[in-house]
């Protein structure tokens, strides 16, 4: 079967996923469509070669509701005559985009493709698509009566797991200061895409790092899910899980270029990155983020390799507990665990986290002489995608 490579991947500036964040005044179309045009630029490609435009996005609603892949697509001035498609899998959306363009080439369907991801949080706010909506249904709320809101199963995988408020303020805080060294290092210069805004500002470096952010400092947050009722359910739980220790509301795009290894040389281009292999599991739908574990197990299982392989490996940090957890299971050195910092520090733009999580481990590994990375998202519902890629830098 024809090998999926990866010739590019670019993202934009993280913002705070409100008003006044420094993306809010950009229409998600438009943070889309900059970006896009980036990764055109910077490849050389012609776009009207591009076979498919597949997008993850997790608010369908509102300023994303209209195929936000196909609207980018045509606000860049690209030719009319290729599609787009939107990819929900919540958190991750993103990765699943990029997992479905390589398999895609690998059946031959595709030789060029872009998976992009998209979520403007401040301008459609997470929740859009189905407020006022029950999501379950009576069947399911049958079968799983225990359904929780995912800020309930951190403190849930928390105590199974053992882990203290300590310990998720103390990762937290490392997730600040790692990426606060990339930061000032240079690190994700070759990553970051400058964004316009409607006020014409440019905006080139993440909103969302808090240098100086400290356990101590952390430490002094209310718990944000221990509500009347929800106490009332878990009477045994110590609740630790804070806004500090959770990823950010976040406004964000990212993107990259696919093609089979064979399209890449006939264009004279030189692939970054290759896919190894993917896999995707389901797990209990009320702990709900514990399946970046199995998705794991089943990855490493499918590319014939072990842990100690992986020089890199990108848990997204949904919350503190999700990555300890799967630390637990997977103990590897602590520098390959999230090198740059996650979604605690850089903001988790739902639909953008996956290709975002991708374009910079890709660039960690060129910059450290890495040879393979493992990326993994918890997703709600308890889902979990797992893809391992080997730079070819």
């Amino acid at each position: 079967m024809p090998g999926a490579v990866i010739v590019d991947a670019v993202r934009s500036p993280m913002g705070r996923g409100k008003a006044g964040g420094t993306l809010s005044t950009v229409h998600p179309t438009d943070l889309l469509a900059g970006v896009i045009t980036a990764l055109v630029e910077r490849t050389g490609v012609d776009p009207g070669d591009v076979e498919d435009l597949m997008v993850g996005c997790v608010s369908q609603a509102g300023e994303q509701s209209s195929t936000p892949g196909r609207q980018a697509w045509l606000a860049a001035g690209f030719p009319v005559h290729v599609p787009s498609v939107t990819i929900e899998r919540k958190c991750g959306s993103g990765q699943q985009a990029v997992e479905f363009a390589a398999q895609g080439i690998a059946a031959g369907v595709y030789d060029i493709v872009i998976a992009a991801g998209i979520e403007s949080m401040s301008r459609v706010p997470m929740g859009s698509a189905r407020m006022g909506a029950d999501p379950f249904g009576p069947g399911v709320t049958a079968r799983f009566p225990d359904l929780v809101p995912q800020g309930v199963s951190a403190e849930l995988v928390a105590d199974k797991w053992g882990l203290s408020r300590a310990q998720l303020d103390e990762y937290a805080a490392r997730s600040h200061d790692r990426a606060t060294r990339a930061a000032a290092a240079g690190a994700f210069d070759d990553e970051i895409v400058a964004v316009t805004t409607a006020e014409g500002g440019v905006i080139r470096s993440d909103e969302t790092i808090r240098p100086g952010t400290t356990a101590e400092r952390l430490a002094g947050l209310n718990p944000a899910f221990c509500t009347e009722d929800t106490a009332r359910r878990f009477p045994s739980i110590e609740w630790k899980v804070t806004a500090g220790n959770s990823s950010q509301i976040t406004d964000g795009a990212s993107a990259m270029l696919l093609m089979s290894e064979e399209a890449a040389a006939r264009m004279g281009l030189s692939p970054r990155a290759r896919i190894m292999a993917s896999s995707v599991v389901g797990d209990d739908p009320t702990l709900m983020l514990t399946g970046p574990i199995p998705a794991t197990a089943r990855v490493l299982a499918r590319a014939g390799m072990s842990i100690e392989q992986i020089d890199a490996v990108e848990v997204n940090e949904a919350f503190a507990s999700v990555p300890l957890a799967w630390h637990a299971e997977f103990p590897i050195d602590d520098d390959r665990l999230n090198p740059r910092g996650g979604a605690i520090a850089l903001g988790h733009p739902l639909g953008a986290s996956g290709a975002r999580l991708m374009t910079t481990l890709i660039n960690h590994l060129e910059q450290t002489g890495g040879r393979f990375g493992l990326q993994t998202m918890c997703e709600a519902g308890g889902m979990a995608n797992a893809t391992i890629i080997e730079s070819l830098a």
